[in-house]
């Protein structure tokens, strides 16, 4: 394993709603992101292809409408199937830029959609995804929840990969059970642009002895279909994500970002030997845990509907 990783954080917005545009758009930036030296490039949560802010769906208690319905068939036709030919081109992507890629999906898994975070080898091996357990509020009309099956952390030449979404980083036991598979190189792939996130970040760094890279979109208006309405606002320019990446180490000092209000590619030089600098004195699932009082049990087996 390598000792010292470039990584990149991605902050960019999708063709939200065009899932081919959305790829051109991600092979330009992981282009980009590889000719600054990147080993590592992460995407933001739902970039392929879209975060919905500010779309309903045509949803209140009791009722939908045909004209939500119809939006919702729109974003479904516009999500990825896993494994397929999206998954195919992201891989030729990390391959032809000797890159490895974490990037955020809304995959389509027979009738339901589900964030999920893909991973991808530097050889443009798809090296598996894990799937967000617990939409937050809204997204529950429109994503399915992930089961224990994708709680996955992958073992590459730059470290051992993987990825929490967004609010699941307020999960204590989901992040007790990736430090507890080693987790060294944690993605945090969000929509989450308030100034409290940088903190929660921070803390999850601290707490898990990992370096943490935590992606966002910055999001206008203009970036969403014009023909579909927007609680947030209809004016092109109106700001729906502010952005907020950064790159933090494993003693909870940020080394890149945040950055806010623009696209940006933001990269560093991960010593990974700080690593075992930090777990001399907190190791929280190993010599600082207290498994004589606290015991977590994880269900990794997959709960298939159908037997």
């Amino acid at each position: 394993m390598a000792s010292k990783v470039r990584a990149a954080v991605v902050q960019a917005a999708p063709v939200a709603f065009d899932r081919a545009r959305t790829l051109d758009k991600l092979e330009r930036l992981a282009a980009e992101a590889a000719r600054q030296g990147a080993e590592l490039a992460v995407f933001p949560e739902a970039f392929v292809s879209a975060y919905p802010k500010g779309m309903d769906f045509g949803a209140v208690v009791g009722r939908r409408t045909p004209e939500g319905r119809d939006h919702f068939r729109r974003y479904f036709e516009s999500a990825v199937e896993v494994p397929g030919p999206d998954v195919d081109r992201i891989g030729t992507i990390a391959r032809e830029h000797r890159l490895h890629l974490v990037v955020g999906v809304i995959e389509r898994g027979g009738g339901t959609l589900y964030c999920t975070a893909l991973f991808f080898g530097e050889d443009g091996a798809y090296l598996g995804k894990h799937r967000k357990l617990m939409p937050t509020a809204a997204e529950r009309l429109v994503w399915g929840f992930g089961d224990g099956s994708t709680l996955t952390v992958v073992d590459t030449r730059i470290g051992r990969l993987g990825a929490v979404i967004c609010w699941e980083n307020y999960m204590p036991m989901l992040r007790m059970a990736m430090y507890a598979k080693g987790v060294q190189l944690y993605c945090a792939p969000t929509a989450d642009d308030r100034e409290t996130w940088v903190p929660t970040m921070r803390h999850v760094a601290l707490e898990g002895r990992c370096f943490v890279l935590t992606a966002c979109q910055v999001l206008r208006r203009s970036d969403m279909p014009a023909d579909i309405p927007n609680a947030l606002g209809d004016a092109p320019g109106t700001p729906l994500m502010r952005g907020g990446s950064c790159i933090i180490d494993p003693a909870g000092r940020v080394l890149a970002g945040p950055a806010f209000d623009e696209e940006a590619i933001l990269t560093d030089e991960l010593d990974l030997d700080q690593i075992a600098r930090g777990k001399y004195d907190f190791d929280v699932v190993g010599h600082y845990a207290r498994p004589d009082v606290f015991q977590l049990s994880v269900d990794e087996r997959p709960k298939n509907p159908i037997a």
